[in-house]
């Protein structure tokens, strides 16, 4: 946008947003530099760039139009295609008989707006918005996609009819099912599925085949959901060409196979871990979806918090011992170890990993992937990455007891080791590892602490407060100790010093358009068991996991239950979505 410097000047000195002297400021640095005087102080953090973008269309005469909370119509946004609103910022939000009305954030670009008056034949009217407004309006171009997904699948099911018994008998030569998978019809259907699944943001895509037709359904936020019915001739084209993908056997139908490959999207870039499973209707397909650059996170993102998260970064902070997380499949055991990784990952240690599979690729780490088929098992991984001069080993899973020998023995030499178990709690680990034929004298030597968790669905922003009757009140005491908890809210100054059970507000899911369900993504809760002089002495003396809980709660730990409950306080869960996790 072509304004004059004076004029800007003017209009930011006129509206206080900058005081003078760091507009003198400014043009003092301006000079000899190729910037202007608002480009410094954009750099400098007086003003954001939507606050400049704005003043400059006021400038010029240019409406400022805000579609944040606007639900655009998909017809009018379909007019400009997807790629070219994202490449040029531009979206359609308003049409009449004459004009169309582009919401934008340099109305100087001239290329998009010509390219859009071509397409639809009318007046284009460029309007002026901000960055957040753009990214709510990009984002609804995939809510409009999803109904149009799932007409297409169908729409391409019904093609494959036309596919002779030859290809699409039960009995298939390899060489027919390479040509079944390369289809055309099965190929769009596939690629519609996958895209389809990121958008919705699916964990896992489950492709039964039934008597009479193939379920599609997706896991999302934890919760399978029914995504689609599509006719049973649709299967064995499906199945092969996800095989083809991943490349595994294509005429292989009697054992189970698992492969892996990649797609990238214009958001992002996802792998697909795929496990395919002989059943009586046919091959079963799973798979799970593992987004790329899976750092970014943090702990206290994850859901982590007061005393447990100090406890986490004291046992990073060790050079020795074992980091344990502990809970069932798909609890985020895994997006756990990378988080911690990722904190202890610096230029100073060599950080070496055996997984199964690799789910997350994280630069300056030596990642390996068992391969049991011919040899390479978790127990012979650590044997190699010990003498690989590590300092910190991080261990996919402790399955046998080779593997937890192992492990063990590589926290008592000199290294510091991360690892997952299978277990109920935190407390659960110890009598398992036991079982495992791991002395109780070695656990107590190596293990810094043990981190046992669940993922509960998150509350959107959109929620209704509410306060718990007494009954309520009630039916919680029965399994949770609401005094502690009531501490440990007051101790992180999440309620008042003053406050009761009684005036202290829950949250329930309030649908929206943004959010369906009320839900989107999933939070942590957790409980972290700290290897203390008192939790050894009762592991040396072949004390149970309760008794280890107990003494575990009196010294700090809050249990997993009560964790959810302090995030149902802070809206970011809901009591319900609590007890349904910690039940199952």
């Amino acid at each position: 946008m072509h304004v004059n410097s004076e004029q800007l000047k003017k209009f930011i000195l006129d509206t206080n947003l900058v005081p003078s002297k760091d507009i003198d400021a400014a043009e003092k640095k301006a000079k000899g530099t190729d910037m202007t005087f608002d480009e410094i102080l954009v750099r400098d953090g007086k003003l954001t760039v939507d606050d400049l973008r704005q003043m400059k269309g006021y400038i010029m005469g240019i409406p400022f139009i805000n579609l944040k909370t606007e639900k655009i119509e998909p017809e009018i946004l379909s007019l400009i295609p997807e790629p070219i609103a994202r490449n040029h910022n531009i979206v359609a939000f308003k049409k009449d008989a004459k004009s169309l009305e582009v919401a934008m954030l340099d109305t100087d670009d001239l290329e998009a707006v010509n390219f859009v008056k071509k397409k639809v034949g009318l007046k284009i009217l460029p309007r002026l918005t901000d960055a957040e407004s753009m990214k709510s309006a990009l984002l609804q171009y995939q809510k409009s996609l999803k109904a149009e997904f799932g007409d297409i699948i169908q729409q391409e099911a019904t093609e494959l009819h036309a596919v002779p018994d030859s290809i699409d008998g039960e009995e298939k030569s390899e060489a027919d099912l390479k040509k079944l998978a390369h289809d055309l019809p099965v190929v769009r259907i596939v690629d519609t599925l996958l895209n389809h699944s990121i958008i919705q943001g699916v964990s896992d895509i489950h492709i039964e085949p039934m008597e009479n037709q193939v379920l599609v359904r997706y896991r999302i936020d934890g919760l399978l959901h029914d995504a689609m019915i599509l006719p049973k001739n649709t299967a064995s084209g499906i199945t092969a060409r996800i095989k083809v993908l991943a490349n595994l056997k294509l005429d292989e139908k009697r054992l189970p196979q698992d492969g892996r490959f990649k797609i990238q999207t214009n958001t992002a870039s996802v792998a697909f871990r795929v496990s395919i499973l002989p059943t009586y209707y046919g091959e079963k397909t799973v798979m799970r979806l593992l987004k790329e650059g899976g750092g970014g996170f943090s702990l206290e993102g994850l859901g982590f918090h007061g005393e447990g998260l100090e406890r986490i970064h004291a046992a990073t902070r060790q050079k020795t011992g074992m980091i344990l997380v502990t809970g069932p499949t798909g609890s985020g055991k895994s997006t756990t170890l990378y988080t911690v990784l990722d904190l202890l990952n610096t230029p100073e240690v060599n950080i070496s990993t055996i997984e199964d599979p690799v789910e997350y690729q994280m630069p300056r780490v030596n990642q390996s992937q068992v391969r049991p088929d011919i040899g390479f098992t978790f127990s012979e991984g650590i044997r190699t990455l010990v003498r690989q001069d590590p300092d910190i080993i991080m261990v996919g899973e402790i399955r046998d007891h080779e593997t937890a020998s192992l492990a063990v023995n590589a926290a008592l030499t000199g290294h510091l080791v991360l690892s997952t178990l299978h277990t109920n709690s935190a407390a659960g680990a110890i009598p398992r590892l036991i079982d495992m034929e791991v002395e109780p004298f070695l656990l107590v030597s190596t293990i810094n602490v043990v981190i046992a968790q669940r993922l509960v669905r998150r509350l959107c922003g959109a929620k209704e407060k509410y306060l718990a009757t007494k009954g309520e009140l009630s039916s919680l005491e029965k399994n949770i100790d609401m005094d502690r908890v009531l501490r440990a809210l007051k101790e992180e100054k999440i309620v008042k010093a003053d406050a009761e059970w009684e005036t202290i507000p829950f949250y329930k899911p309030k649908k929206s358009a943004e959010c369906e369900s009320g839900y989107a993504g999933r939070v942590v809760i957790h409980e972290i068991l700290k290897m203390t002089s008192t939790v050894k002495e009762i592991i040396l003396r072949g004390g149970s996991s309760d008794e280890i809980e107990k003494q575990a709660k009196k010294e700090g730990m809050l249990p997993m239950i009560e964790d959810g409950l302090c995030k149902a306080v802070q809206g970011l869960t809901t009591i319900e979505e609590v007890l349904r996790v910690i039940s199952e």
